[in-house]
């Protein structure tokens, strides 16, 4: 296993270790927003997954809206939560801190794995131009970057729209 890929096993550890108490609570509730304005101004999402049993799995991502209807993401191909959403499109968006600490209310959502090149272009312009330097920096020394999988969101009952 190489260095930067336990570099980044070591940090979801640690993320998953000071995620707030409060974002798993949030993660149970269903969301009551209608779509993602609320997210307009953030830098975190908490975005909830589902497992196998129905269990609510809450992380806190950085996020780039497309437009109120859409919100796409970047994580590694190898993520648990990459897994989940392959197997169960459902999924939730929360504004957030960095721990997952809500900070309004969720968006019931559904979620795909772009696979389209010019989809995942748009996706990585949208996230580059809202988080520039520090993202570039970051994706560099934390995480495979050959191996990204862009996730996109809509408000459940928007998939097809």
């Amino acid at each position: 296993m190489g260095l930067k890929r336990r570099l980044t096993d070591l940090s979801y550890r640690l993320y998953d270790r000071s995620r707030h108490r409060s974002a798993f609570d949030a993660a149970g509730h269903p969301g009551t927003a209608p779509d993602f304005s609320g997210l307009q101004q953030g830098k975190y999402a908490l975005l909830v997954t589902f497992r196998r049993d129905g269990t609510p799995v809450p992380t806190p991502v950085w996020y780039a809206l497309l437009d109120d209807r859409r919100l796409v993401l970047s994580t590694e191909e190898r993520t648990a939560k990459v897994r989940r959403v392959r197997r169960d499109p459902r999924a939730r968006a929360i504004p957030s801190d960095a721990r997952g600490k809500p900070l309004g209310p969720g968006v019931e959502a559904t979620v795909r794995v772009l696979a389209d090149p010019a989809e995942i272009d748009a996706a990585e312009a949208a996230l580059d131009a809202k988080y520039g330097r520090s993202r570039r920096v970051y994706e560099k020394v934390m995480t495979d970057h050959s191996a990204t999988a862009y996730l996109e969101l809509s408000p459940r009952g928007d998939a097809g729209a």
